[in-house]
């Protein structure tokens, strides 16, 4: 399957990250509200080596309203786990989600817009089974919004998540299958 970049919404254009847009990027994920939730590296160089670095199965896109960068997606196509006579079946069936938001676009629904787009995408243009999201379960916007796609949350894994700053957390581990979508 292929996709034809950009895509968009009612109201977004989700496009690849380009170089150019880690300012972008950066000014929000080094606030403090929003990288208390983010994995990795802290220092902006580390971060931008991420963004910049190819992945063959991560696919990295900014979210536009308005001309602005507002968000960034992720997409990280994966083989589920299967037995070894049936593996090539398995192979390329799982998308893990990830997102992050500028703080100030929140409460407009842009987000779930967001995520929505990417579900489809992963759905329809990559052609996964499957899409899971996994989330500190204190970071309830993230959750939230996870629900509010329509995903299951399958999983509260407890005390299993080593926080940088507030220790050993629970985990929600959500997701959603092809067929299940609204």
């Amino acid at each position: 399957m292929s996709t034809t970049w950009p895509l968009t919404t009612e109201r977004l254009v989700l496009r690849p990250f380009e170089p150019d847009d880690f300012d972008a990027v950066w000014s929000y994920r080094r606030l403090p509200d929003v990288r208390q939730w983010l994995g990795g590296s802290l220092d902006r160089e580390e971060v931008r080596q991420r963004f910049v670095g190819v992945e063959e199965n991560r696919t990295l896109l900014v979210v536009l309203h308005e001309g602005e960068v507002v968000g960034d997606l992720m997409l990280i196509v994966q083989d589920a786990w299967s037995q070894r006579e049936v593996a090539e079946q398995a192979k390329a069936s799982v998308g893990l989600l990830g997102w992050t938001m500028r703080p100030e676009s929140g409460g407009r629904g842009l987000a779930t817009e967001a995520v929505r787009e990417l579900v489809r995408h992963a759905f329809d243009d990559v052609g996964v089974r499957r899409v899971v999201a996994e989330c500190f379960a204190d970071n309830e916007p993230s959750w939230r919004l996870m629900e509010r796609i329509g995903m299951r949350r399958e999983a509260h894994h407890v005390l299993d998540s080593l926080h940088r700053d507030l220790g050993w957390q629970d985990e929600y581990v959500y997701a959603l299958l092809a067929e299940e979508r609204r």
